[in-house]
Formats: C-alpha cells, sequence, structure tokens
C-alpha cells in the first residue's frame, strides 16, 4: 500500500520494518516467518484503525489524492462505450466539465462530470475542475438531450468550486448554476448523483440535483472549502483543522444529516489504492438504482425529486 499523508506514516513504518526483517531473513537464510506474521497482523489492524477513524481534514487530503480516480477513469472502468459530446452552442467548450452518452452493461445513459487532470498540464488544460457557465450550459445541454431521447442522466462531482474569475461572472455563473438547479429540479429522466472526490459549493451543486445522491466513503460536500472557511474566520488557512471539523462536511455527517442518499464504499486506503475496486463498487450502485428508477414514471420522478429536497434543512420542534 502507497503512502502519502502524515497521519499514514505509522502504517509506512510498519511497512519498512516488514520490508527490513523479509531482507535479513534472505540474507541470512534464517526463518522469521513468525515475526513477519505479527508485523503483517499489526499492520492490517493499524490500517483499520487508521483509515476507519479519519477526520473531517484527513478526508478532505484523501479526496484531494493526485492518484484518485477521476470522472475519465470511471468512465473507462465502468462504461462499455463512450461518445463525447462537447460544446455549450454559445461560447465554447469548457474541458473542466465532461460528458457524453454512454452505456453501462447495456443501459444507455448520459454521463456528466467534472474533470481536474492528473498533472499540471491537464490540470491547466481542465482549468483545475472549476468550470466556467459555459460548463454548466454545456451539462444542461446534454441533460436536455438526455431527456428528449428519454435517457438517465448520472453526474460525477468532484470540483474546488465554480470558477471565480472575472470572465466567468461577466458571463453569468450565479445564472448559470441557477438554471442547472431550476431546469434539473424538473427534468423528466432519472438522475444519480455522485460525488467521488471534492464537492464544494455551488460548483458541485451545478450539477448534484437528483433522485438519488451518493458520496464515495472518502469525500466531502459542503458550502465552503476548509481552508476558505478558516481564512474567513480567523483570518489564517491555519484553522483548516478545525473547521473541517465544524463544518460536517464528510460523507458520514452528510448521511446522518439525511442531505444524501448513502455512502459508496472504498477499497482499503482510498480509492487510488485500487481503482478498479472503487470503480467496481460505483457501477454496482449505479445498476441498482437505474434498474428501480427507470420503472418510475416521469411525474414520479420530477415529484420524489423536488420533495427530497424540498424536506433539506427543514427544521420540526
Amino acid at each position: 500500500m502507497k503512502t502519502t499523508f502524515d497521519f499514514e506514516k505509522p502504517i509506512a513504518d510498519l511497512q519498512l520494518q516488514i520490508e527490513k526483517v523479509t531482507q535479513v531473513a534472505e540474507k541470512t537464510q534464517v526463518d522469521m516467518s513468525a515475526t513477519v506474521r505479527e508485523l503483517e497482523e499489526k499492520l492490517a489492524s493499524t490500517e483499520k484503525e487508521i483509515y476507519g477513524n479519519l477526520t473531517g481534514w484527513q478526508n478532505v487530503q484523501m479526496s484531494r489524492h493526485p492518484d484518485r480516480p477521476q470522472t475519465y477513469d470511471y468512465i473507462e472502468a465502468i462504461c462499455d462505450e463512450f461518445i463525447e459530446l462537447h460544446g455549450d452552442r454559445t461560447v465554447k467548450d469548457d474541458k473542466a466539465i465532461v460528458g457524453g452518452m454512454a452505456s453501462i452493461d447495456g443501459n444507455a445513459v448520459m454521463i456528466i462530470g467534472h474533470q481536474k487532470g492528473k498533472n499540471t498540464k491537464e490540470r491547466q488544460y481542465h482549468n483545475f475542475g472549476m468550470a466556467n457557465p459555459e460548463g454548466y450550459r454545456k451539462a444542461l445541454r446534454l441533460m436536455k438531450m438526455a431527456e428528449k431521447f428519454n435517457k438517465p442522466v448520472i453526474t460525477l462531482i468532484d470540483t474546488m468550486g465554480a470558477y471565480p474569475g472575472l470572465e466567468a461572472e461577466e458571463r453569468g455563473q450565479g445564472e448559470a448554476i441557477a438554471r442547472n438547479l431550476m431546469e434539473m429540479a424538473v427534468l423528466k429522466v432519472p438522475i444519480i448523483c455522485v460525488v467521488i472526490g471534492e464537492g464544494a459549493s455551488g460548483g458541485a451543486l451545478g450539477i448534484g440535483v437528483g433522485n438519488r445522491v451518493y458520496m464515495m466513503e472518502h469525500t466531502w460536500y459542503s458550502v465552503i472549502s476548509p481552508e476558505s472557511c478558516s481564512s474567513i474566520l480567523w483570518r489564517s488557512w491555519d484553522h483548516k483543522e478545525k473547521a473541517a471539523e465544524a463544518l460536517k462536511l464528510t460523507s458520514e455527517d452528510m448521511l446522518g444529516n439525511g442531505l444524501i442518499d448513502g455512502i459508496i464504499p472504498e477499497p482499503l486506503g482510498g480509492a487510488h489504492q485500487d481503482p478498479a475496486a472503487a470503480a467496481a463498487n460505483l457501477k454496482n450502485q449505479l445498476l441498482k438504482d437505474l434498474a428501480e428508477l427507470t420503472a418510475k414514471d416521469s411525474d414520479t420522478l420530477v415529484s420524489e425529486r423536488i420533495d427530497k429536497f424540498s424536506k433539506m434543512g427543514v427544521v420540526t420542534e
């Protein structure tokens, strides 16, 4: 298992010990299998303890891992076919949001998602997954196309937020997101939304209104990132861990507050440790929901979706 973060240091130390003991055993021809077995047991229990009790900030770190699967990775893993569609027919093609028609085990669907990129060149090309208004308008165009051909919509959310640049505001960033919220609420086909990485604010919500909303296990979904929250409250990023806990942004917090419908499990150590297993878990959940939702008529889908979001934040005393 590859380790990256500070909180994973005990795991890295045990892995190093196992490696050293194995090397000594090979050199000296002494049977050290009992020691190795003991260390492996300790490693397994340490991994379970660390990854089973991650703090809010540690989950944020996991969601930002450079090797974490992104939209294109999941599309490649779960789809039999994928035809990408481009452009919003008004300004240009926004590379931060990608989408197109796909087939998952024979089910024709429209998949739309944020794409951040894996290296510096890709990240610049995809604008770090921060969409401009034309990205949300492209997403809406694809959703309307799916509605026209009566195909379900799947959205994969992974963004630090909508792009806050001057040009984005000039072209109506707020209006584009607001229109998506309104149109998604009344779309006559099933919509399944999954947070696969970061789910920050309106940038995530712009493609996040669905009949089913899920989060992968080590992801977050909130109105603001912990760093931004810390800089507003304490004028510094130094309190980001405290902010992450206060924001209640983890998948378990969101499920507990009734804001999502379920958590899709990840392999031990995060989706980046075994992308194929993470994709298989996602595919199983999507197929299950597609079977359930496609059996419902359009009026039921719309009324259930509106009721679901209308109940959020309502306090009954």
